[in-house]
């Protein structure tokens, strides 16, 4: 995949508020998956991706769908013609944990192949 430390990690289980990134860690993490952005709410980590085309995004939307199920750690999808938005959340943990931020990655490492 990549040899970025976030992006060669797997998620692992989390559940509950202890596993809750707080803003001190959310600041940490943030600078290594560059153009995500932290919803207003600190609950979710986003960013939108730009194709040519539908196929191109479609294409882009499987590969993070085969990734994630392998992580078990799913994000929100919207998508349309040549564009994807995603956000990823722990939603067992109420806002952001550490699987948001290598899942980010791991993203990172699809579009840069």
């Amino acid at each position: 995949m990549s040899t970025h430390p976030l992006a060669s990690q797997h998620c692992q289980p989390r559940s509950g508020a202890e596993h809750a990134l707080d803003r001190a860690a959310i600041e940490k993490l943030l600078p290594e998956v560059p153009g995500w952005t932290v919803t207003p709410d600190g609950k979710a980590l986003v960013k939108d991706f730009r194709f040519h085309d539908f196929h191109r995004t479609l294409g882009f939307i499987n590969a993070v769908g085969f990734m994630a199920n392998h992580e078990d750690h799913h994000p929100d999808i919207e998508a349309g013609y040549g564009h994807c938005h995603l956000l990823w959340s722990t939603h067992d943990v109420g806002g952001l944990s550490l699987n948001d931020f290598i899942c980010a990655a791991r993203t990172e490492a699809l579009i840069a192949r």
